[in-house]
């Protein structure tokens, strides 16, 4: 299993050290969206300071209107090479924390990801 890149909260335990859990019809992904960032990146696993470990991800979108949900989207479905039309947002809509499902098989979609999040450059 993969664990966090980065920690704001080192003498908390984490009980679940990955962003991603199983659920009716796909996988969710636990995510924090930095908007108004730079540059778009998938910065990779993070422990906040309550604990919980979210995906961090950055767009240059502005949170106005969705343009950050959309940017946030289309960011993932490339990167993990998906339609946009199996992401969708379940929680977070108006917050950075959000919750992301990615519609499909959780038992392929999860070993995929975490593959792809194991070769991220290590911060």
């Amino acid at each position: 299993m993969y664990s966090p890149i980065s920690s704001t909260a080192s003498t908390q335990v984490v009980s679940d050290p990955t962003p991603f859990r199983a659920a009716a019809g796909g996988l969710l992904v636990k995510l924090r969206l930095q908007p108004g960032a730079s540059r778009d990146r998938v910065d990779g696993p993070t422990a906040l300071d309550d604990g919980a470990v979210v995906l961090k991800v950055r767009v240059t979108a502005a949170p106005e209107g969705g343009k950050a949900n959309a940017a946030l989207i289309k960011l993932l479905a490339e990167t993990w090479k998906l339609p946009k039309s199996s992401l969708s947002l379940v929680a977070g809509q108006t917050a950075r924390r959000k919750t992301l499902l990615v519609s499909g098989d959780a038992a392929a979609l999860r070993p995929r990801i975490e593959a792809w999040l194991s070769a991220l450059p290590k911060a």
